[in-house]
C-alpha cells in the first residue's frame, strides 16, 4: 500500500510532519512496515482541505488530531 503525504507549505503549516511521525510510529507499532509505504509529495491540489493524504489512488484530508482515526479505518482497515 502506498500512502502519499503532501509536505508542500499550505500543508507543512497545518502539521505534515506531525502527520507524517504520527503515522510512522502506528505502522511500526502494528509491525506493517513490510506492507506500506511511506512517501512525500508536494502539492496535491487540495489545500484549503488539511494534510492532503493519498492512500493507492484516493485522496483525504488529515490533521495531527485525525491521524490516528485515519490510520485505523483507512490504512488498517485495508490490510
Amino acid at each position: 500500500m502506498l500512502v502519499t503525504i503532501c509536505i508542500g507549505s499550505s500543508c507543512h503549516l497545518k502539521g505534515s510532519r506531525d502527520v507524517i511521525s504520527i503515522l510512522e510510529r502506528l505502522i511500526s507499532l502494528h509491525g506493517i512496515s513490510d506492507k506500506v509505504e511511506l512517501t512525500g509529495s508536494f502539492c496535491m491540489g487540495e489545500c484549503a482541505k488539511g494534510v492532503c493524504v493519498k492512500v493507492d489512488d484516493e485522496l483525504y484530508s488529515v490533521s495531527p488530531a485525525t491521524a490516528e482515526t485515519f490510520f485505523n479505518e483507512q490504512i488498517l482497515g485495508r490490510i
